[in-house]
């Protein structure tokens, strides 16, 4: 391009680049994007400024050039969605099951001697290793094992006779609803 040709590009953009902002506005919603939109679209015009024979559709082409490269930022954008012939399931996420989940396993650690219940909120509530749950609480590691084992074992049995208690409870209401 010619010195008089980037010159006059110069000045082009200089009295109307708030003109050409704004329409990058209406294209993209981000002020930082539609400067970059705008950025974009003057550096492929600035190549082809020597083709446009009628400068005062100057305004019409940048428009479309910035149009064009927002189209293409759109269609390479990562694509969050998979289409699929079915749909997944939908699943929200409900904090109240958990709670109860928390609720029943607290209530079910009152079946524990305290020694027990000490070593399984060190180890699994609070996520500490064996050695410093035995450090912390004045055992050997040995002993750490054994009695997480016992109390953890302890708890399944707690925690599968609920579940059944609950089934049997459940199994009364409806022989009683149906009678």
């Amino acid at each position: 391009m010619a010195h008089g040709q980037v010159l006059e590009f110069e000045e082009y953009v200089r009295t109307r680049q708030d003109a050409l902002l704004r329409s990058a506005r209406r294209l993209v919603p981000d002020p930082t994007d539609a400067q970059d939109l705008l950025q974009t679209a003057l550096a492929r015009t600035y190549g082809r400024w020597d083709g446009i024979a009628d400068k005062r559709l100057a305004d019409a082409y940048l428009r479309r050039v910035m149009i064009n490269t927002r189209t293409e930022w759109w269609r390479a954008r990562k694509l969050e969605e998979v289409p699929t012939e079915q749909l997944p399931e939908s699943c929200i996420d409900d904090s109240t099951e958990q709670y109860a989940d928390r609720a029943l396993l607290m209530d079910a650690m009152k079946v524990l001697a305290p020694k027990q219940r000490s070593v399984v909120m060190l180890r699994h509530w609070e996520q500490m290793s064996t050695e410093e749950t035995a450090a912390a609480l004045g055992m050997t590691v040995g002993t750490v094992k054994s009695t997480l084992h016992r109390a953890l074992a302890r708890l399944r049995q707690e925690l599968e006779r609920r579940a059944l208690d609950a089934r049997a409870l459940e199994y009364g209401e409806r022989e009683r609803c149906a009678a």
